[in-house]
């Protein structure tokens, strides 16, 4: 399968949570402490490239959550396309700590971010260590593929677009506990039964770190490849889902 634009090459990177939704709130603490813990000091950022409607509320919610955690969370504003050119905007990428991705529209992260100057350099400082998360819409423009409305207004059908593959030949499936579940019908259907569809419950992330991925937070992680189902609480290591390219020989 050929290349993203934007996807990385082999290096050893920072920790990469995929968070199921419902994120900057309590119940979030053990992922979002590993974050905090990566940027070490370093620039933190929310981007709110999926989000249509109140971009400034949800970057007064992280940044009064992230305060709790000790990290002053400022806004890498990316709000259209244009904006992921911006000279500044892309320097200050460069030199973060912690990349997050907020959750809404599940095609508008990666409208506005793929193979842009941004990108680039966000994949750049993740491959340099800095921690990279996405939470809903977010966590799901990271993997190979996102998942959108096939239909208006039905919400529970879905189909595939081509993401920013930063986690290779899979789907994430957020909000798992609640409605997530309901789209694995649709999205087998347009992927196929063997591509690995991964159930993220809310205020949960399945969490990449030192060559393998585990549960954080109060919920589980369901991997779901055809009709086999495997269930993971926390604490535990999640095994199929693909490691980040870059990463394979750190398992």
């Amino acid at each position: 399968m050929a290349d993203r634009p934007g996807r990385p090459g082999r290096a050893v990177t920072g920790p990469l949570a995929l968070v199921g939704g419902a994120e900057f709130q309590r119940g979030n603490e053990r992922q979002d402490g590993v974050l905090a813990e990566a940027a070490s000091g370093r620039a933190a950022y929310v981007v709110c490239a999926a989000i249509r409607e109140r971009p400034d509320q949800a970057v007064a919610t992280a940044r009064r959550w992230f305060a709790t955690l000790g990290v002053d969370i400022t806004e890498l504003r990316v709000r259209s396309r244009g904006d992921a050119s911006v000279a500044a905007t892309v320097e200050a990428a460069h030199g973060a700590g912690l990349v997050y991705l907020a959750g809404g529209d599940p095609g508008r992260a990666v409208q506005l971010l793929a193979g842009t100057p941004v990108w680039d350099a966000i994949v750049t400082a993740w491959r340099g260590g800095a921690a990279l998360a996405g939470s809903s819409a977010g966590a799901m423009a990271l993997c190979r593929w996102t998942l959108v409305r096939d239909r208006w207004p039905q919400h529970d059908t879905r189909r595939p677009l081509d993401a920013l593959a930063v986690v290779p030949d899979c789907a994430l499936l957020p909000h798992f506990d609640t409605f997530g579940e309901r789209w694995i019908p649709s999205a087998q259907r347009s992927l196929g039964a063997t591509v690995p569809l991964i159930g993220v419950d809310e205020r949960t992330a399945v969490l990449w770190k030192r060559g393998e991925w585990s549960v954080n937070g109060p919920g589980a992680v369901t991997v779901v490849v055809g009709a086999d189902r495997r269930r993971f609480a926390t604490g535990e290591t999640v095994e199929g889902i693909p490691a980040p390219p870059g990463n394979e020989s750190a398992r």
